[in-house]
C-alpha cells in the first residue's frame, strides 16, 4: 500500500489539478466518445456528493442551533453580532449577484444541461413570492430527504435543533446522538471528496470531448469574477458601514490589514484568529472581553467569502454554464440557503465546498459544475479567506461602536501596535 500513502502525501489540490489535466488530455484524445467512456465517473462522483451532503445538512443544522446557543450564552451581545453577520452576508450575496450578471463569466459554454436522475437535486418550478415562502416548510420532512428539498430539510433541522437547545440537559442524550451522526457524515463526505480527483477526471473528459478546450474557459472567468466580487464587497460594502458609523475606513484596513494578510496567504481563519484577536484589540480598539467572545464566534459563522460570495456567483455560473434562464424562485432559494446555510454549517469541514453543494441544490441547479471549480479551488479560498477574516473583525467593530465598547483613541492611532506573537492555531484551510 506505499502507492496509496504517497498519493495521500500529495496535496488535495494538486490531485485534483492532475485530473483536471488528464481529464482534459483524455477529451482532446478521445473526442466525443470520451462522454460514454468517462463521463460515468463524474455522474457517479456527483451521486455520492449529493448522498453524503443532504444528511450532512440535516445533522450539521441540527447540531449547529446547540452549539451557537452555547456560544452566545456569554456573550451580552449576541444578538447585534449575529444580527450584522446577517446583514453582512445578504449584502455579499447581492454584491455576488451583481458581479455574476455583469461580467457573465459562465455565459457561451454551451454545455447541455446533464440529464435528471444523476445525481443532481430536484428541480425549482416557477411559483410567487408567497408560495415560496409557504413551500419552506414541509408537510412531511422524510418526503423532503427523498426528494431532494434542500431548503425544507434546513428549516426542519434547524427547528429540531431549536427545540434540543430548549430542552437543556433533557435532550443530552439526544444531543449526543446527532453530534456523532453529524462526525459520521463528515467522515462520509470526506472519502466522497477523496474522490474528486476522479471525478474532476469524468466530468473534464467528457466536457471536452464533446466541445473541445474552449469549455474550460470560463474557469478564469469565474475565478476573475469571484476576486473582483470580494474586493467589491471588502471595499465598497464594509467601508460604507464603517463610514455610517462614523468611523474611518482607511483606519480599519490598516488595523486590519496584518490578519487578512494572514488570511491569504494560509487560507485559514484559524490561523488568523490570534493575529485577529490582537489586532481587535490593539488596532481597533475593541473592547477585550467581547472581542475574545465574538471573534471566535465570527470564526464560525461569518464567512462572507465561503458562504456568500462563493456559492452565490457559482450558482449564478452554473445557470449561465447550462443555458439555464433563472427566475426570482432561483434567487429567493440562493438567497435563503447562503445565508441559513451559512448559520447553519457551524464546524463543518469543506465549508465552501458544502455551501456550494447546498445553494446549488436548494436552487435545483446541477451539481456537476462542483468539479469545474474543485479545480481552482486552491486559489479561489484565499481570496475567500481574506473575506471572511476581514468581514469577522468588522462585525465586533460595529457592534462596539454601537455598544460604546470601542476605544476611539485606539482606533484612530495611524501606527501599529505591537507584535502579535500569541501562540497560533493549526494552519487548517477554511475548506478543511
Amino acid at each position: 500500500m506505499a502507492w496509496l500513502r504517497r498519493w495521500q502525501a500529495i496535496p488535495s489540490w494538486q490531485r485534483v489539478l492532475g485530473g483536471f489535466a488528464l481529464g482534459a488530455l483524455a477529451g482532446v484524445l478521445l473526442g466525443p466518445v470520451a462522454a460514454a467512456w468517462l463521463g460515468p465517473l463524474g455522474t457517479l462522483y456527483i451521486a455520492l456528493v449529493a448522498m453524503a451532503v443532504l444528511p450532512l445538512v440535516l445533522f450539521a443544522a441540527m447540531r449547529a442551533v446547540p452549539a451557537l446557543r452555547a456560544q452566545c450564552s456569554g456573550l451580552p451581545q449576541a444578538g447585534p453580532t449575529l444580527a450584522w453577520c446577517a446583514v453582512t452576508a445578504v449584502l455579499a450575496v447581492g454584491v455576488a449577484l451583481a458581479v455574476a450578471h455583469c461580467l457573465q463569466p459562465g455565459a457561451g459554454a454551451g454545455v447541455p444541461m446533464p440529464p435528471r436522475g444523476s445525481g443532481g437535486p430536484a428541480p425549482v418550478t416557477g411559483m410567487g413570492p408567497v408560495q415560496i415562502l409557504l413551500d419552506l416548510v414541509p408537510a412531511n420532512p422524510f418526503a423532503a430527504l427523498a426528494q431532494g428539498r434542500w431548503l425544507q430539510v434546513l428549516l426542519f433541522a434547524g427547528l429540531v435543533g431549536f427545540a434540543l437547545s430548549k430542552l437543556g440537559e433533557r435532550s443530552q442524550g439526544v444531543q449526543a446522538v446527532v453530534v456523532q451522526l453529524n462526525e459520521a457524515m463528515i467522515q462520509v463526505l470526506r472519502w466522497v471528496l477523496a474522490l474528486t480527483p476522479l471525478g474532476v477526471f469524468g466530468l473534464v473528459a467528457a466536457w471536452v470531448g464533446q466541445h473541445g478546450l474552449q469549455v474550460l474557459l470560463p474557469l478564469l472567468h469565474f475565478a476573475f469574477a469571484l476576486y473582483l466580487a470580494c474586493a467589491l464587497h471588502i471595499v465598497v460594502v464594509y467601508a460604507g458601514l464603517l463610514l455610517a458609523h462614523g468611523l474611518n475606513p482607511l483606519r480599519f484596513f490598516q488595523g486590519a490589514a496584518r490578519a487578512m494578510k494572514v488570511a491569504f496567504v494560509s487560507s485559514s481563519s484559524a490561523a488568523a484568529l490570534p493575529v485577529s484577536l490582537h489586532s481587535a484589540e490593539y488596532r481597533l480598539g475593541v473592547d477585550r472581553d467581547y472581542a475574545g467572545l465574538a471573534l471566535p464566534l465570527g470564526a464560525g459563522i461569518k464567512m462572507d467569502g465561503c458562504s456568500a460570495i462563493y456559492p452565490v456567483l457559482a450558482a449564478v455560473f452554473a445557470a449561465q454554464f447550462y443555458g439555464i434562464e433563472l427566475g426570482w424562485v432561483h434567487y429567493v432559494a440562493i438567497l435563503l440557503a447562503s445565508v441559513l446555510g451559512g448559520f447553519g454549517m457551524v464546524g463543518v469541514p469543506a465549508t465552501s465546498t458544502l455551501m456550494l453543494i447546498l445553494v446549488l441544490g436548494a436552487a435545483g441547479l446541477p451539481l456537476q459544475v462542483l468539479g469545474l471549480l474543485l479545480v481552482i479551488d486552491r486559489w479561489l479560498d484565499m481570496m475567500r479567506t481574506m473575506t471572511n477574516v476581514t468581514g469577522q473583525l468588522l462585525v465586533p467593530v460595529l457592534v462596539a461602536r454601537e455598544r460604546g465598547l470601542l476605544d476611539r483613541a485606539v482606533y484612530g492611532q495611524a501606527a501599529a501596535a505591537g507584535e502579535c506573537v500569541p501562540g497560533t492555531a493549526p494552519a487548517r484551510g477554511d475548506d478543511e
